[in-house]
């Protein structure tokens, strides 16, 4: 698989977790990649984890980050 499509299935789960209305709630970055933790708006709705390997997808992840926190202020 090239480094495209790498990033394309991490960016496409991105995506549908944004999408089933989680949001990012913590990142860990780490040697073997960036641990990203989901929460579902409402508290104790549920928690999901995902281990981003590919620099692209982890620079899409920190972009969406900081465009909602520009929305915030």
């Amino acid at each position: 698989m090239s480094a495209y499509d790498d990033f394309a299935k991490e960016k496409q789960e991105i995506d549908d977790l944004l999408l089933q209305g989680y949001a990012v709630t913590g990142m860990l970055e780490t040697l073997d990649g960036a641990k990203v933790k989901f929460d579902q708006g409402e508290p104790g709705k549920g928690s999901v984890e995902l281990l981003l390997l590919t620099a692209d997808a982890r620079k899409y992840v920190t972009t969406l980050v900081f465009a909602g926190m520009q929305k915030v202020q």
